[in-house]
């Protein structure tokens, strides 16, 4: 398993969000509630993204209801390794600023 990239901040929440099916806007909607409005998703971002997530596999399309536009999403076993890959590079990120900082401002 090749771990020698890291996630942007947008694809990490958008294979958050699709831990559970998510059409587009949804996923637009989670990524800016769980990142505090940091994250912000436009729609060409978002579907550029979902192509390319589709292509390495990490996230597949799920078929369409009779005569629905919306086109829902959902992790792979691929995505999910690939995020719990991510959380350990980010946990091992912070256990070292924290080492070297010697704690977090709300410690001081």
């Amino acid at each position: 398993m090749d771990n020698s990239y890291a996630l942007t901040e947008a694809v990490y929440y958008i294979l958050l969000s699709l831990c559970s099916p998510q059409h587009g806007y949804g996923i637009m909607q989670q990524t800016e509630q769980m990142s505090g409005g940091r994250v912000h998703l436009a729609a060409g971002t978002l579907y550029g993204a979902l192509n390319n997530l589709c292509t390495k596999g990490w996230i597949k399309p799920l078929p369409n209801e009779m005569g629905s536009r919306k086109k829902e999403y959902q992790i792979t076993e691929r995505g999910r390794q690939i995020l719990s890959m991510e959380l350990v590079r980010l946990r091992q990120l912070v256990a070292n600023g924290e080492t070297v900082l010697g704690g977090t401002e709300n410690e001081k």
